[in-house]
């Protein structure tokens, strides 16, 4: 008699169980469903306070496009590309921009991005600045010299090619790890003698009589590059290219528009619109990829290598991913 009350239990508990299985399933099911409704929680990440991004956020034409899409976009805002990588690592960034320095270290660390733009050449981006009525005239100078730079960002990788250019190498200087803000109050009580910086720091340190740009004796690239979560690209290549058409819509508006747009950037910086009226009628930015780019690209990679501060060189143009410029702007 135990044995068939415990053969009933058992078989009143199997039915119990597939009953809730079911219920289970069914719930799943209509959860799915429900979420195949929501809309897709879109991640754009800020690197730094101006650029098309800003723009577009500014006029609200990322969420006017992606709605269309059934997608709604979170913002983030970054300093630096190194912590905006952190964040993408940890699916915390699905679209946003890295200079070439945050660009290649993640490249080399296999991190979980894909190369779907670009941002422009950088020609005007980055400069070496020096303290006006200092010691160091060029940039033999700064050997032995104390340099704030923020490592793995893309001033790092115009020092080492400036320094290259001249004879020198990274060890020839004493390199301090600053982001922009906490180097700008080290250079101004001169606690540093150079200071490698990207605009609109170096620009407004220069207009105000607070530092002298090096002239480095060569033309120094500085390509920066729009980026796509791996994931998010393979599972939504409709919303990268939504995601390019916007930004060359903020970016051409940016050319034709300086004056406005510089109005935008200065409530954001808070710095002087004539300056950043300066800053961004210097270079114009394209996301369409050029030689030019692409082989100063190639350079910045093959010297870093051999400086010791990525693994090993790799083949920029293999990264590059065109289809979602080609689909996104097809005729």
């Amino acid at each position: 008699m135990e044995k068939y009350r415990n053969h009933v239990f058992g078989f009143v508990l199997t039915i119990l169980i597939i009953f809730l299985l079911a219920g289970c399933s069914s719930s799943i099911g209509k959860t799915n469903a429900q979420n195949k409704n929501e809309p897709v929680e879109v991640n754009i990440a800020l690197n730094g306070k101006m650029g098309p991004l800003a723009i577009a956020r500014e006029k609200g034409w990322f969420e006017e496009e992606f709605k269309a899409l059934n997608a709604k976009v979170k913002w983030s805002e970054f300093t630096s590309g190194p912590p905006l990588l952190e964040s993408l690592a940890s699916n915390r960034v699905d679209l946003s921009f890295l200079g070439d320095g945050a660009l290649i270290a993640g490249i080399d660390k296999n991190l979980p991005f894909e190369v779907i733009g670009q941002t422009g050449t950088g020609e005007s981006n980055v400069r070496i600045l020096v303290q006006k009525n200092g010691d160091i005239k060029n940039v033999n100078d700064l050997k032995g010299k104390t340099v704030g730079v923020p490592l793995g960002t893309t001033a790092q990788v115009y020092l080492i090619k400036a320094l290259k250019a001249n004879g020198l190498t990274i060890n020839d200087v004493k390199l301090i790890n600053l982001q922009p803000d906490d180097a700008q109050a080290a250079f101004q009580s001169k606690k540093l003698d150079a200071w490698a910086a990207w605009n609109p720091y170096y620009l407004n340190n220069v207009e105000n009589g607070n530092a002298v740009a090096l002239d480095v004796n060569k033309k120094i690239f500085a390509p920066g590059a729009i980026i796509a979560r791996n994931d998010f690209a393979k599972e939504h290549p409709d919303l990268v290219q939504a995601y390019l058409r916007v930004y060359k819509k903020a970016a051409d508006w940016q050319i034709a528009n300086p004056n406005e747009a510089s109005k935008i950037y200065s409530a954001q910086t808070k710095l002087p619109a004539d300056l950043i009226y300066k800053i961004i009628t210097a270079e114009k930015p394209s996301i369409f990829f050029t030689e030019e780019s692409i082989n100063a690209q190639q350079e910045s990679i093959n010297t870093l290598a051999a400086a010791g501060y990525i693994k090993k060189s790799f083949k920029y143009k293999d990264q590059i991913h065109n289809e979602f410029i080609d689909k996104a702007f097809k005729k």
